[in-house]
């Protein structure tokens, strides 16, 4: 019986939804006023602003989406806007710790105060170095220290008389020398004996004069000992003078800053503890060492370097800066996002100090917002590990990895944490976030707040003209011409075209903006707008420089290299459809398919399974199409047929199961031996029960198939069979609905398994049924047969 097929023949109105935009009214985008904002992602902009407003713990942002979406630039947007509002920046600095010199302060302060500090400390360190060495050579100084060293040195005189009375009595007299006090023997007639006279001494006097001086020495011990006490409180009075001399100086410039500084706690604390670290040093105050030939030496004594502990490290200096800091940190290494320790080579040995020490962007963003791409910052070893464990904290951390990891450092510091406030954005894919929400349990406490970007929207009447202001808004930003009426409708076609659906529009701004650019530049020079023609060129430009591949492959049609046939009827034979890409483009080419069967009990063999060709969805898509196949047919008894499948001249991977439809097709054409029509290409997944499926790539499949054609030459019956639900995704090209127009070349949909085939066969399903079980049955008979031989 034949079986009129044209009920399932789509008519040109449904391959393509041409927006007519009459109804608005400009002429030209100069005429709309430019759009703020993105379009048609109202869900992932509303949960954006919700997490940006949330000041409770744990709601920071990961905002997820293609590339190419507006995720990252729309993001930033926002940010900058609310930043505006933040009022809560606070400077900070770090100095010096007098109390434990190896755990740097850190101080906050208002903006702009830190800076203001840090030049009050400099000013006043440079006034006292200037100012404490004349205090020092002033004449009440001098006479002050004066009567000191008089003082002692006459106590001193009178003890060394007393001394030399002792010691006349055993023959020997102390005299003053560079190297202190030296006993000296006396003659008989109690006057000092010669270098002269001595050298001459016998051995036996020698010796005698040595053990008497021996002797002395012993019960002198107790001069000696009055005579180092005054020494000692010769320098402590002398230290004590300086002290009191230099406090004076000291006192008058820091009790200045006290006062200035007074609602500020810690920096008063520090104030003290510096004025008693300066008064306990104010010898590195008095000048510059004295020269003394040694170089290195001279170096280690440079009181200009002792002075560095009293400088100011600006660490964030917020004075200009209005409202919240933004921070988008294009390489998030561990340092670069916690702080560092820069170290110095000095004398062949790695220092560093509280000077040395640089922010990282969570202090630079403290107070407002750190933006990361997720790429990058899993690009980093140990970043994420020190993003969390600040976000937990609460606390900035400055740590160095070398002692965890065994590295040698000479000296190293622990700087005080810094409190933070900071709202970290995370911009990444849907799949990263789901992965980390399921693997990192830290992640789903620090990160609540997901904002996903679609990559599509509804093509409704607001967000077509939202459309057409956004290229107003291009237009405006990027000095573009403006876009006629039709050009914005050609452009609106285009974005359809990529979402890949008539109802919908592209949210895959990078794309589209592409197109506004290059139909600028390629429209006329003489022309003050740009037309649909300038957008179709671009269009048509873009494909070109894409699409070497595809013209490589018709050409190979073309000249029989790649065999395919579009005309007549064979057996055991099917064109299916498949996509390729590359890079951005995409395009679909027909792939032929034959299957042979034979009595057997193996079933379906997949070629491209067996010599690992095949990917585990297109696996999963055969042995759907054997379910469909068992229940159909072998319910009452056992199958017993083999039938082997292919890609003909397929030498690289097959995936997808999009083609599995077509595969049923064939295996039944080669099991009942009945012709499938040639000119017909089919695409379309299937279900166990036989339902047809939809499919990806719908526009790519038939253009692809109808470019063969048009190649080979089109004889008015080739086409293609598609899901009836990809038919919303048509956004055909005008060549290829002009040939459906002129009925040259036709589209299918169908919703199961029967209509297919009756559209390919031309037989009814039912005819089809009773071929395939007759010859099942032939099958099965032989199967018999061969069992009663072996028996």
């Amino acid at each position: 019986m034949t079986v009129d097929i044209s009920r399932y023949r789509l008519e040109e109105e449904y391959l393509k939804l041409n927006y007519n935009m009459e109804d608005f009214d400009f002429e030209s985008t100069k005429d709309l006023k430019p759009l703020k904002g993105i379009i048609g992602q109202e869900r992932a902009a509303e949960a954006l602003r919700f997490g940006l407003k949330m000041k409770a713990k744990g709601y920071n942002i990961f905002v997820a989406g293609l590339s190419g979406t507006g995720r990252s630039s729309y993001t930033f947007s926002v940010v900058e806007k609310i930043a505006k509002s933040k009022r809560n920046n606070k400077d900070y600095i770090y100095v010096f710790n007098y109390n434990n010199p190896d755990q740097p302060l850190a101080i906050s302060f208002p903006p702009g105060k830190a800076k203001e500090f840090q030049k009050d400390i400099e000013s006043m360190v440079d006034k006292l170095y200037e100012e404490i060495p004349k205090v020092f050579t002033s004449r009440e100084y001098e006479l002050r220290n004066a009567e000191i060293v008089q003082k002692y040195e006459k106590m001193g005189q009178n003890l060394i008389e007393e001394l030399n009375e002792f010691a006349k009595e055993r023959g020997f007299y102390f005299q003053q020398s560079q190297q202190g006090l030296m006993t000296v023997p006396l003659k008989e007639d109690g006057t000092l004996m010669s270098d002269e006279e001595y050298n001459n001494l016998s051995d036996e006097e020698f010796a005698r004069l040595r053990d008497q001086s021996q002797e002395l020495n012993k019960e002198v011990t107790e001069y000696m000992n009055r005579m180092r006490g005054f020494e000692q409180k010769l320098r402590e009075k002398i230290i004590e003078l300086d002290k009191k001399t230099g406090e004076r100086v000291v006192s008058f410039f820091i009790d200045d800053l006290i006062d200035k500084f007074t609602e500020n706690k810690k920096v008063i604390k520090y104030l003290q503890d510096m004025k008693k670290d300066m008064i306990s040093n104010i010898g590195k105050f008095k000048g510059k060492p004295k020269h003394d030939g040694n170089p290195f030496a001279l170096q280690r004594e440079d009181p200009k370097k002792f002075l560095e502990r009293y400088r100011v490290n600006l660490f964030i200096d917020n004075s200009e800066l209005v409202g919240g800091p933004i921070i988008n940190e294009t390489n998030p290494t561990y340092y670069n996002l916690t702080g560092a320790m820069e170290y110095k080579n000095e004398m062949g040995f790695l220092t560093t100090s509280f000077l040395d020490i640089k922010p990282g962007a969570l202090h630079l963003a403290n107070g407002g917002f750190l933006i990361l791409n997720v790429k990058d910052l899993f690009s980093h070893p140990f970043a994420w590990e020190g993003l969390k464990r600040s976000l937990k904290t609460g606390r900035i951390t400055i740590e160095t990895l070398n002692k965890q990891y065994g590295y040698v450092v000479t000296s190293t510091l622990k700087p005080e944490p810094i409190d933070m406030d900071v709202k970290v954005v995370l911009i990444g894919d849907y799949w990263t976030y789901s992965t980390l929400f399921n693997y990192d349990e830290d992640f789903r406490k620090l990160f609540r707040i997901m904002a996903d970007f679609d990559i599509e929207m509804p093509r409704s009447s607001e967000n077509v003209y939202k459309f057409a202001r956004s290229i107003a808004t291009q237009c405006e930003e990027k000095g573009l011409k403006h876009f006629t009426k039709k050009a914005v409708e050609k452009v609106v076609e285009y974005s359809s075209r990529l979402a890949d659906n008539k109802n919908k529009l592209s949210a895959k701004y990078n794309q589209l903006v592409e197109i506004l650019y290059e139909s600028d530049a390629l429209s006329d020079e003489d022309s003050e707008v740009v037309t649909e023609k300038d957008v179709q060129r671009a269009i048509n430009a873009k494909k070109y420089r894409n699409n070497k591949y595809e013209e490589k492959l018709n050409e190979m049609y073309e000249d029989g290299t790649l065999l395919i046939d579009i005309e007549g009827e064979k057996i055991g034979q099917i064109n299916g459809l498949a996509v390729m890409g590359t890079g951005e483009y995409s395009f679909g080419k027909p792939a032929r398919i034959t299957a042979s069967s034979y009595h057997g009990k193996t079933g379906i063999i997949n070629v491209e399974r067996e010599v690992r060709k095949s990917g585990s969805i297109h696996d999963k898509g055969v042995l759907i199409l054997a379910g469909y196949i068992g229940e159909k047919y072998g319910k009452e008894k056992s199958l017993s047929v083999t039938t082997s499948i292919t890609f003909e001249q397929n030498y690289s991977g097959i995936e997808g199961d999009s083609a599995s439809s077509t595969e049923l097709y064939v295996i039944i054409s080669s099991i009942a031996q009945i012709p499938i029509k040639q000119y017909i290409a089919v695409t379309g997944s299937i279900s166990q029960k036989g339902e047809i499926q939809p499919i990806g790539g719908v526009n790519e499949k038939i253009e692809g198939f109808f470019d063969v054609c048009t190649l080979k030459g089109l004889t008015g019956n080739q086409g293609v069979i598609i899901p009836h639900q990809n038919v919303k995704n048509l956004m055909l090209k005008d060549e290829v609905i002009e040939a459906v127009k002129k009925g040259t070349f036709h589209i299918y949909s169908i919703e199961n398994v029967e209509q297919g085939l009756e559209i390919l066969t031309g037989m009814s399903i039912k005819d089809i049924d009773e071929r395939v079980k007759e010859h099942l049955e032939a099958y099965e008979e032989k199967e018999v047969d061969e069992d009663q031989d072996n028996e």
